[in-house]
């Protein structure tokens, strides 16, 4: 029996061991299956991606193409535009050329029509003049008798002059002494009239005598002291390192470059300009602290408010050491000792000052010169005369919450820090503001309308003056034959180059009066203008 339970028992357990083993395969089948499944879905996704990316990218390299060729025919369009415009140009260009040309040649044609109708005027001269001398002989014969006939006349009018003084001394009842007393009295009134009329006209003789002086004794002095101008600008521009440097100038939403210009009182315009700011001001002496300490900031490379601040305020104080030691070389320079330190500081900053564009230390430096020079010429004090033209502008320079006319605010300057009272009242007196007291004022005052209506020292003349010298040149270059034109003596003169072999020496004088006559017809100008036409001819070999 208790075999049978054993058997029973193993068959059980086989029994059990395959109902179990049949589980697990079904159970690994089924992972297996899934698992197939997953594998199945992750390539089916994965091959979904794929798709879409491949998609996306080429729609977005669709869009780039597109893009390009949008922007390679945007490019096309400007350059075919320019085509045209280069080739509207050159057709212009070309009616003009022959418009010229056509206009020369009838120019040539009618001188040559003149000329035809000269040479036959001579001809007709020359008939004359031989016409006229063979009756000149033929009138030599009747002034030999008509001479003859003269001196038979004469006799008889000299008895009839006799006759008729008779009759008046007994008309008259005046002898012939009388007469000549009674004469001489109206003789001596008439020579009292043209005396006077002489010593009015040697008066104006002098008059125009002393204004001609003057004159040459100022052109002496400005051509002595011609210097170069160039009108005082309103911005600075810093380079930079790099673009990058432009963030860190502006900070964090701006913080650096708002402090930065609340502590220089200055604009600056960070824009597209690659590797470069630019510091706006209308006070140069606030533009070159800006500018200096935005250069030390960048040396440094710490940029935030508090060292803006820092450097700022280190860059004013080395600017104002500058100033003073400018002001004693500017005294240095022009020979001038014992002046006091507050002057020497502010004709420092005439450095950093300006007028109507032009630099005044520049403009006073030059106003100085021209001063003593006319002064030299006059037998005046000249050094009188220097001090006064150098410091004439220094009222300009004082605090600006001072009111007043600059002419006066110097006056007082003077007067104060004990300049000699000639040179104080030169400096007050510059635009009239008080009497003139000598000659130094007046000087001062010439000189400062010299320098200040030099052609291109001030902004408001300087574009005038340049585009009129470019009209005086492009005028004379309009005619034929004409190579090169020089506009020269602040358009007072223009030379003219022409062409040798095109030009002749007669119509080369001919050529001067045509520019002279189109100038004065088309152009609007002070004074004259000397057309001077310049034919040179060179022949040039070498021996070996």
């Amino acid at each position: 029996m208790e075999f049978w339970i054993i058997i029973a028992a193993i068959i059980a357990a086989l029994i059990g061991m395959l109902i179990g083993w049949q589980v697990i395969k079904k159970t690994a089948q089924g992972k297996v299956t899934e698992a197939e499944l997953e594998a199945e879905r992750l390539l089916n996704a994965a091959q979904n991606d794929a798709d879409e990316l491949k998609r996306k990218r080429l729609r977005e390299a669709k869009e780039e193409f597109n893009k390009r060729k949008q922007n390679l025919q945007r490019e096309l369009a400007k350059r075919r535009e320019k085509l045209h415009a280069y080739d509207r140009q050159l057709k212009k260009k070309e009616a003009n050329l022959e418009k010229n040309l056509a206009k020369n040649l009838g120019s040539v044609k009618q001188k040559e029509k003149a000329l035809n109708e000269q040479q036959q005027d001579l001809k007709k001269e020359r008939n004359k003049l031989s016409e006229t001398g063979k009756k000149l002989k033929l009138e030599q014969k009747d002034i030999e008798n008509l001479r003859t006939t003269v001196e038979q006349q004469k006799k008889v009018v000299e008895e009839l002059i006799a006759e008729q003084n008779h009759r008046l001394e007994r008309i008259s009842g005046m002898s012939r002494e009388d007469a000549k007393k009674f004469l001489m009295k109206n003789m001596v009134n008439e020579a009292k009239l043209a005396s006077a009329q002489e010593v009015k006209m040697v008066r104006d003789e002098a008059k125009l005598e002393a204004k001609k002086i003057s004159r040459n004794i100022i052109v002496q002095a400005i051509q002595r002291t011609a210097s170069d101008h160039s009108v005082e600008t309103t911005v600075s521009v810093v380079n930079l390192s790099g673009d990058e440097m432009k963030g860190r100038i502006i900070g964090r939403e701006g913080r650096n470059i708002r402090a930065f210009e609340a502590a220089t009182g200055v604009d600056v315009i960070v824009d597209d300009t690659p590797e470069a700011v630019i510091i706006s001001g209308f006070d140069p002496f606030r533009r070159e602290v800006a500018r200096a300490a935005l250069e030390r900031l960048m040396q440094d490379g710490r940029i935030h408010p508090a060292r803006i601040e820092e450097v700022v305020e280190k860059a004013r104080k080395e600017l104002e050491e500058d100033i003073i030691q400018t002001g004693k070389n500017t005294l240095l320079e022009l020979g001038i000792g014992n002046v006091h330190p507050e002057i020497v500081r502010l004709i420092g900053r005439m450095k950093y000052r300006s007028s109507y564009g032009q630099n005044v230390l520049s403009h006073s430096i030059e106003v100085a010169y021209l001063t003593s020079i006319m002064a030299k010429e006059l037998d005046l004090n000249v050094d009188h005369a220097i001090r006064a033209g150098l410091m004439h502008d220094i009222g300009k320079c004082v605090d600006r919450n001072i009111e007043g006319p600059h002419a006066l605010l110097g006056y007082d300057i003077a007067k104060r820090y004990k300049e000699h009272h000639v040179v104080a009242n030169a400096i007050g007196a510059h635009h009239n503001d008080i009497e003139m007291e000598s000659p130094i004022a007046v000087l001062v005052q010439a000189a400062d309308s010299i320098s200040g209506a030099r052609p291109g020292a001030r902004r408001e003349s300087l574009e005038a003056y340049v585009k009129r010298l470019e009209t005086l040149e492009t005028l004379a270059r309009s005619f034929d034959g004409v190579e090169k034109t020089y506009a020269i003596q602040a358009g007072r003169e223009v030379r003219v180059m022409v062409e040798p072999d095109r030009v002749d020496d007669l119509f080369a004088d001919q050529l001067a009066n045509d520019i002279a006559d189109k100038i004065q017809q088309e152009m609007e100008y002070p004074g004259q203008i000397k057309v001077i036409v310049i034919r040179e001819k060179r022949a040039v070999s070498y021996a070996n």
